[in-house]
């Protein structure tokens, strides 16, 4: 009798422990899914903008942007350069401020050439580049400013190796950049393209886009034919949050000198920096 009553009173407390282990998990399930959500949302102090030159430009192509866009401003962006060498590393010059959240970051190239081929692997050395600077700087969100073909690295970028950074793109803009390369006939889609417009479905769909065209004369800017930027929208539209181009004309809307555009460098600070 008195084993029969120890092996009960055994039975008694396992059923009890059971009981308290099946009314926790709720709460360790809960706890876990807000930590996973925590994660998710949290965004780090820095949110560095990158800065992508086109071809044949270095990483010191927008130095005088920089200097401008500082000029009208309170808290000054520090400036990094980067130049991503063919073998993958990088040499650097500048710095950024401690305390600085909003640094401006160039990635140029030490392959500089134009070409379908060329700007592939400028969006995998740009890869290199980003995956070096946020293992750096510790940022998980970002924007970004491409000109020309630095539009279509990023853009590529984006498309491609974004994901496996789990960080955050919140902003693009792209300057005449030309995602049908320099192909004259409207009517003709360059493999490049076609690769752009399949990839779309990777595009981060928080993002936020601005496309600028320069247009010196009624067909492009000069360099890039119009209908090469307009044909962002087939990229972009119906697939990130917003979706903006702009044309901007008149006599600083060569294609070289778009940048230092002072209505462009208005559309900066209002559309990408603020």
């Amino acid at each position: 009798m008195p084993r029969f009553k120890l092996t009960h009173q055994w039975a008694s407390v396992g059923a009890v422990l059971l009981l308290i282990v099946l009314l926790a998990i709720p709460g360790i399930l809960w706890r876990s899914q807000q930590l996973t959500d925590v994660r998710a949302n949290y965004r780090s102090p820095m949110a560095p903008v990158f800065l992508v030159p086109g071809s044949s430009a270095t990483q010191n192509r927008f130095n005088d942007l920089v200097k401008e866009l500082n000029a009208k401003t309170k808290t000054k962006h520090s400036l990094l350069r980067v130049e991503v060498m063919t073998n993958g590393q990088l040499k650097m010059s500048g710095t950024i401020r401690p305390g600085d959240q909003r640094p401006f970051i160039v990635v140029g190239f030490e392959d500089r050439r134009d070409g379908t081929a060329n700007i592939l692997r400028q969006a995998q050395w740009f890869t290199i580049a980003f995956k070096v600077l946020q293992q750096t700087y510790h940022f998980n969100h970002f924007s970004a400013m491409g000109h020309s073909n630095g539009g279509l690295v990023l853009t590529l970028f984006m498309e491609r190796d974004l994901a496996a950074t789990k960080a955050h793109a919140e902003r693009l803009m792209t300057i005449a950049s030309p995602f049908n390369l320099e192909e004259p006939n409207p009517q003709v889609d360059t493999p490049l393209f076609k690769q752009l417009v399949a990839g779309r479905q990777n595009l981060p769909q928080q993002l936020v886009v601005y496309s600028i065209a320069g247009t010196e004369t009624y067909g492009g800017d000069g360099i890039v034919p119009f209908d090469s930027v307009d044909r962002g929208k087939y990229i972009f539209q119906k697939r990130v949050q917003h979706f903006t181009q702009i044309t901007v004309t008149g006599a600083d809307a060569k294609h070289a000198g778009l940048p230092e555009n002072q209505q462009i460098v208005k559309l900066i600070r209002q559309d990408l920096l603020n």
